[in-house]
């Protein structure tokens, strides 16, 4: 047998076998791959879900038939005392959590003269005091895991801005100085935090989209089309594994090309 071959015979397919996960908004959408990502990785899986129970179930049971634990937890993440009830059953459940991804965001897009402060408050509570609620909730078992790993997921759009989403922009960007900073704190317990920052994706949040629009936007990509979900998965899976122990603090575009 070569050296080369050797090397690839000892790829683990299942890098994630010992690690306990949470991936918040994980119903549907990228949240929803990357769940089911890990889990194919080897993870047991938390997913996290505000609204959409049925949903979240069925990922929960497809995770299970494949042979990992998972369960459906419902937080809203802008409330924190949701937020520490999904602590307590994942603990009572799966016990302490060594990846927490946080992805649950939503859009109310206006342009920034007709935006109300409700329509501004409700998606900063969300995407960012989102992610400040699960990661405060989840912090002492990422700083006391072998390898802890903080995952937001982030935007192209808190990168370039976009017409019409002041407040989603804002929240997006936010995520990049907020995870930079914990890169720092959890650094001496050789735990990491990093962002991945995908461009326009096919979830249900484009499809809304006026077609008008998306043509527009189709423009700027280099690659000339939308991101599926599977582009963006393995990344989340590289950070959450052993082989990214090196990488902090750091923003991950998956965009197809656009500038920012």
């Amino acid at each position: 047998m070569s050296e080369t071959t050797q090397r690839l015979g000892q790829i683990d397919p299942k890098p994630l076998s010992d690690r306990t996960c949470v991936v918040t908004g994980a119903s549907r959408g990228i949240g929803k791959s990357i769940a089911l990502e890990l889990a194919r990785a080897g993870a047991d899986v938390a997913v996290n879900y505000r609204s959409s129970e049925e949903k979240a179930r069925s990922v929960a049971e497809t995770i299970e038939a494949s042979g990992e634990t998972s369960i459906p937890v419902q937080a809203d993440v802008a409330d924190p005392g949701q937020v520490d009830r999904m602590v307590e059953t994942v603990h009572d459940e799966m016990g302490e959590v060594d990846v927490l991804v946080n992805n649950a965001g939503i859009t109310i897009d206006r342009k920034f003269e007709d935006m109300s402060h409700e329509d501004w408050q409700r998606v900063i509570d969300v995407n960012l005091g989102g992610t400040f609620n699960c990661t405060k909730a989840f912090f002492d078992d990422i700083k006391a895991a072998d390898q802890g790993r903080l995952i937001n997921i982030s935007s192209v759009v808190g990168q370039q801005g976009n017409y019409g989403q002041a407040n989603y922009a804002t929240s997006k960007g936010g995520l990049f100085a907020f995870t930079r900073t914990l890169a720092l704190e959890l650094a001496r317990d050789g735990s990491t935090a990093n962002v991945v920052a995908p461009g326009f994706t096919e979830t249900d949040m484009l499809e809304k989209v006026p077609e008008r629009v998306r043509e527009h936007i189709l423009e700027k990509i280099p690659l000339n089309r939308f991101a599926e979900t599977e582009d963006i998965v393995g990344m989340v899976r590289f950070l959450a594994s052993d082989r990214s122990s090196y990488m902090t603090g750091q923003v991950l575009g998956i965009n197809g090309g656009m500038e920012w």
